[in-house]
């Protein structure tokens, strides 16, 4: 669907249905916050920061993310619980009660695109009913220039409309709020929803399908930045691992902090033109880069302030899922365009609350590949209802709720781009040490850095049994030796000093990988599925 503009403040959007003219176009970050503060929608922040609240949901919804079934998804699709198939006629349905509803209220739309790489760019048409949402959508995507709106022709469409709520008897959903996908009509179809990272994740989900099937490109669901020399770092990690914290590096420059493609000829680029980080417990001492991004043009989503506009980033009564968006600019040290080339190392984090992982490990190829499709990191006790000791927590390729193929499918394409160039790849456990959560402490960021940093100038030596041990357990090869890092913390074994409980404590561990891969075997290769734990627990 192709729109013409007069000027870049006015568009039509007749070719959607929407038929009145109450339409804002392309407003700056500054005209949004304004109306969104006009309106009653949101409080400035002493940082000059919008701060807003999302309303009923702080968070994802994953059981009301929804693909289109049809000919375009019904034999590629890994369809599941994580992706739920929907009538294309009750699509059609729906989109058109969204549109109704649409079309009685003030509406911001944004032309922007995705893929930092021109050769993968998607132009997006972002319609949103809120302000905020607006400029939402400026902060994450990418920002076009005047000259190229001229001839802007979005290909992918997101509908964003918190305000409606669906009928689930009559509109196919499982309850009120939804987010569909549908491919044939290249549609985000957003509602019942104000949490805005909806908005941007309807894009990564259709970009995992289209790279993979249509450009042999690898979508990630990762951080990464860039050394003086031109090598590039991938940082994959759930959340709570230190994926943004690790990778805003002050001696490399930032390429982005979530979502990135790996093309056939070794480049990474960035999906986004922004950053969407958690701020819980945030401080201006441990993340100075995150801290000082959140002034004016930043949005501050569900956190707690006081009559002056001081933030209390402790304060999670509302969500601990406090999150802000903001322009990657906003950040010092960025690499601009967000491209960066010549993949040296990649490093997967977890959060490892049993404390039986060793700091680091290197990976060969296929624990590479396993490690990617299992995303393990752990929950620990009091972070969900019921939760009294360390529980495993699996999420495919790091980024499962946003996963349209089947796992192995973005597995082989990592273990294959490995093999090419020629990457080391690295388990980070930046969890537990000398004991399990609520027995040993939590890995110091000064050794998890220094760590990385050995990794990523070639300090921990050739993969030989002079410079690593292999874990008995694990099957991966931990560093004997590491500058800045005590050798005893190295071993996780020796960090416990109960040989007995540490094992009982790793087999248990080990069960649950072999547990949670059982529902890959069967389209894993036989070179993938050895490259997990061999050895049960009796």
């Amino acid at each position: 669907m192709k729109d013409s503009a007069s000027t870049t403040k006015t568009i039509s959007l007749h070719a959607y249905g929407i038929h009145h003219n109450n339409i804002h176009y392309q407003l700056t970050p500054e005209e949004l916050q304004d109306i969104t503060i006009d309106k009653g929608m949101g409080r400035e922040a002493s940082s000059g920061a919008l701060a807003v609240n999302t309303g009923e949901f702080t968070g994802r919804s994953p059981k009301d993310r929804f693909i289109v079934k049809d000919d375009i998804t019904k034999d590629k699709v890994w369809w599941g619980d994580i992706n739920i198939p929907f009538d294309s006629e009750k699509f059609d349905a729906l989109y058109d009660k969204v549109i109704a509803y649409l079309n009685t209220k003030e509406l911001y739309v944004r032309d922007a695109y995705a893929c930092a790489d021109q050769d993968y760019r998607l132009n997006i048409r972002v319609i949103n009913e809120y302000p905020w949402s607006n400029m939402f959508a400026y902060n994450m995507f990418l920002r076009p220039t005047e000259e190229e709106l001229e001839d802007f022709d979005p290909e992918w469409t997101v509908v964003n409309a918190p305000g409606f709520m669906a009928d689930p008897n009559q509109d196919g959903t499982r309850q009120h709020n939804f987010a569909i996908l549908n491919f044939d009509r290249k549609i985000a179809l957003i509602g019942g929803t104000g949490y805005t990272g909806e908005i941007k994740k309807g894009i990564f989900s259709a970009l995992n399908f289209i790279l993979p099937v249509y450009k042999n490109t690898l979508p990630m669901h990762c951080s990464a930045n860039v050394g003086e020399s031109g090598d590039t770092a991938i940082f994959f990690g759930l959340s709570g691992t230190g994926k943004t914290t690790l990778s805003t590096d002050p001696d490399r420059k930032l390429i982005g902090d979530d979502e990135h493609g790996w093309t056939p000829d070794n480049t990474v680029f960035n999906f986004e033109g922004g950053c969407y980080a958690k701020v819980i417990d945030l401080s201006k001492e441990k993340e100075p880069e995150i801290y000082g991004a959140i002034k004016k043009g930043a949005i501050l989503e569900n956190v707690v302030m006081d009559d002056n506009g001081e933030v209390d980033f402790t304060d999670t009564s509302v969500t601990q899922n406090t999150r802000v968006s903001y322009p990657i600019h906003h950040i010092d040290n960025i690499q601009w365009p967000s491209i960066g080339r010549n993949v040296r190392n990649i490093f997967f984090l977890t959060a490892d609350a049993f404390g039986v992982l060793p700091p680091i490990s290197k990976l060969t190829p296929a624990q590479a590949a396993y490690h990617f499709i299992s995303g393990y990191t752990a929950k620990v006790a009091g972070t969900e209802a019921g939760v009294v000791e360390p529980q495993p927590s699996f999420s495919a390729c790091f980024g499962a709720p946003f996963m349209p193929l089947h796992p192995a499918k973005y597995a082989e394409m990592l273990s294959k781009k490995m093999k090419e160039s020629g990457v080391d790849v690295w388990l980070v456990n930046t969890g537990w040490t000398g004991g399990p959560y609520g027995v040993g402490t939590r890995m110091e960021l000064k050794y998890t850095r220094a760590m990385i940093s050995a990794a990523l100038n070639g300090e921990l030596g050739l993969y030989n049994y002079e410079k690593y041990h292999i874990h008995s357990v694990f099957g991966v090869a931990q560093p004997r030796e590491c500058p800045g890092v005590p050798t005893k913390v190295l071993s996780p074994r020796a960090t416990w000093d109960n040989d007995d409980a540490y094992y009982k404590t790793a087999f248990k561990l080990t069960n649950a990988f072999r547990e949670n891969f059982k529902k890959f075997e069967e389209h894993a290769s036989e070179e993938i599925r050895r490259g997990g734990p061999q050895r049960y627990a009796f």
